[in-house]
Parts: C-alpha cells; structure tokens; sequence
C-alpha cells in the first residue's frame, strides 16, 4: 500500500509538532543526527530515542518510544532502525496512539505498514522525512512546542 498522498504529507509535516527519532545518532556524521539537527532547526521538538546515550541534540534520550513520558505528546515517529527491528517499535507507537510512524530511506517492513495502517495510523517507509519537508517547502514552525 502506498504513503498518504502529497496533501496529507503536507498536512501531517506542517500539523506536527514533536518528533520521536529511533535511532537518533549522537555522531553528527550519521544520518539519523543530520535529520534529527534539520528537523530541529526546523522548529519541531525532537526526542531522541537512543539507550546508548542520555542526550542527543541538547534533549533527553529515552531507550524506547514507551519510556518517553506519557505527557509527552508524539505526532511522528521516525524510524532509523533496521527493518526486522522495526515491528515493536510500530507496536509501541500503535500503544501511544502515533498518528504518524515513517520509516527512513532503506528501512522497510511492509507487514509492520499493514498494522500501522489497520491501527489507522499513516505509514511510511524507505522515504526520508527531511527530503519530503524541504521538496514540500514546508515553513519552519516558529516557538517551541
């Protein structure tokens, strides 16, 4: 099954406040850091969601997307993980009720998509959130969520 159409993209990017990143790096040559620092930049609140590290980008890690306080609210989370690696993380997004779950570039798992979008949550995969933000021209939020 596809991603949401171009609308609903836009509509999520520019609704969306804070952005849990499984797999957020605190190596600034890695992917998941450039993404997790543009995002930022961006004007969305990112949590970090790394058990290997206590802070990413000047915010608190959390080894799990379930161990992110319950007062905070996720409108996305984006997945930097390998593909056999990302159903729990659907499950624990699903539990949070996670509008929005996307899977970075490389990172598949059509049947962890199949749940998400049984649960009525958007699914992406093998598509980066950064790309989709800059070529939808997406405004930077201003304040901080």
């Amino acid at each position: 099954m596809p991603a949401p159409d171009e609308a609903t993209t836009r509509d999520i990017l520019t609704h969306a406040r804070t952005i849990a990143v499984v797999g957020l790096s605190d190596k600034p040559e890695r992917d998941s850091h450039e993404v997790g620092r543009y995002l930022q930049a961006q004007g969305y609140r990112i949590v970090p969601v790394n058990p290997m590290v206590s802070d990413i980008l000047g915010e608190r890690s959390y080894p799990s997307v379930s161990a992110i306080p319950s007062d905070v609210p996720i409108d996305i989370v984006d997945v930097f993980r390998k593909s056999d690696q990302v159903p729990p993380i659907v499950e624990e997004a699903l539990s949070r009720n996670v509008p929005t779950i996307w899977l970075q570039l490389g990172v598949e798992n059509p049947e962890a998509g199949a749940r998400a979008r049984s649960a009525g949550a958007h699914f992406y995969e093998n598509s980066c959130i950064m790309v989709a933000h800059r070529r939808l021209k997406i405004p930077a939020k201003s304040g901080r969520p």
